[in-house]
């Protein structure tokens, strides 16, 4: 197809995207995960979590084939080839991956960053497809649309985030530059694990002992737990869960990103891809986690993958932290066949847990020349930096030789 043969449309709610046609395309994708589901992303805006109001403004961007007004296509149905989810964005909270250092130079040469183009699912540091397409070709025009959009609108840059292989294929073919960075995730062996303590068995003995120290502690402190998946999870441990997200960004002194009304529609909308763990001691709810999970029947290229999301406390009990979010999630992963865990963003305590570094990637674009020059010229330095990291963490392995 020629450039001709494609049309764009730019929408600014995802309300009014058609949720079975981009749920269809995401399905396409090898690297896909329920947080770029129609579902996610529409609870994210109509709970007033991401909307103009808190600094998100949606403007999702959709290829179609044969366009209305190309005179060949005349009286044809159109088809979509191509979707992703922009956001125009006055600040640069909620990415995790950060360019503050960029707006600030902006600011001091006089000249407006904000509001700047991102694609990216809002407040998740997950990687996986941001360029929703049928094919490469079409993933290279929706690559090509969208920084001529941003052109268009005088945007400062664009930012695609976390982004997949594929993505980064096509960004890097339309001239966007690559950004490095690293975050750290657990994986099964082939045939999985017996149990957790086969799992233990891999690990080097200072490693496992440390982790049967922090268990311990946790046990003998009199913590249990329990969990809850899908349309199991009853509305009084959503609420419990909240209660526990909403302090830890309070005791930090923010408000937190999401508000009830997003988990109240994601237990009613998306409930298969949730699992709870709820800390208990002396019959109390004390502490309580919150894990994602993709659909492997919707999703087979993507295996089973859980994610690491959201967590909080009542009472400060030793080690609870590790056990709520690293210990119970991956004991429920080995004990159900889980490809992988992903820790989310940061945090190389996670290595001794067993979750090793593994490279993230994401695309910008800069309009300025001069200051695309300069950021070329960072990232290349950051790169350096991240491959000398990568190294390092490479020496602290926390898996006997010859067991990862």
């Amino acid at each position: 197809m020629t450039a001709n043969d494609y049309g764009i449309e730019v929408i600014d709610t995802p309300l009014d995207v058609d949720a079975p046609a981009w749920n269809a395309l995401l399905a396409c994708q090898p690297d896909a995960t329920p947080f770029m589901r129609h579902e996610y992303l529409a609870a994210l805006h109509t709970s007033g979590s991401a909307t103009p109001e808190t600094g998100w403004t949606p403007r999702f961007i959709l290829l179609w084939s044969n366009a209305a007004g190309v005179a060949a296509d005349v009286g044809r149905e159109r088809t979509l080839l191509g979707a992703c989810a922009l956001y125009l964005k006055d600040h640069s909270y909620g990415e995790y991956v950060f360019d503050h250092a960029w707006a600030h130079a902006y600011q001091q040469h006089g000249l407006r960053y904000y509001p700047k183009a991102l694609v990216a699912p809002p407040f998740t540091p997950v990687p996986g497809a941001r360029l929703l397409a049928r094919d490469a070709a079409s993933r290279a025009e929706l690559a090509r649309a969208v920084i001529g959009w941003c052109t268009e609108t005088r945007r400062s840059s664009l930012h695609i985030l976390f982004a997949s292989d594929a993505d980064i294929v096509a960004c890097e073919a339309a001239g966007m530059m690559v950004r490095h960075n690293v975050q750290f995730h657990w994986s099964a062996p082939p045939g999985g694990y017996a149990d957790f303590d086969a799992f233990l068995g891999t690990l080097s003995q200072d490693k496992r002992k440390k982790i049967r120290q922090e268990r311990r502690k946790v046990r003998e402190a009199g913590v249990a737990f329990r969990h809850a998946r899908g349309s199991a999870i009853p509305e009084q441990d959503w609420d419990f869960f909240y209660r526990c997200y909403e302090r830890t960004y309070l005791e930090h002194g923010n408000a937190p990103y999401l508000s009830r009304d997003f988990f109240r529609r994601m237990q009613h909308d998306m409930p298969q891809n949730w699992l709870v763990f709820i800390a208990e001691r002396a019959g109390r709810a004390i502490a309580s986690s919150l894990i994602a999970l993709n659909d492997r029947q919707l999703w087979p290229a993507t295996g089973q993958v859980a994610y690491g999301r959201y967590w909080g406390a009542l009472e400060r009990v030793d080690c609870l932290h590790f056990e709520a979010c690293y210990y119970q999630p991956l004991q429920w992963c080995i004990d159900n066949g889980v490809d992988r865990f992903e820790g989310g963003a940061q945090g190389e305590h996670k290595m001794a847990r067993a979750l090793l570094p593994v490279r993230t990637r994401s695309a910008h674009w800069l309009a300025h020349p001069a200051f695309a020059d300069a950021v070329q010229q960072f990232l290349a330095r950051e790169g350096q930096g991240i491959e000398r990291y990568m190294d390092e963490l490479d020496q602290r392995n926390p898996f006997k030789a010859g067991a990862a």
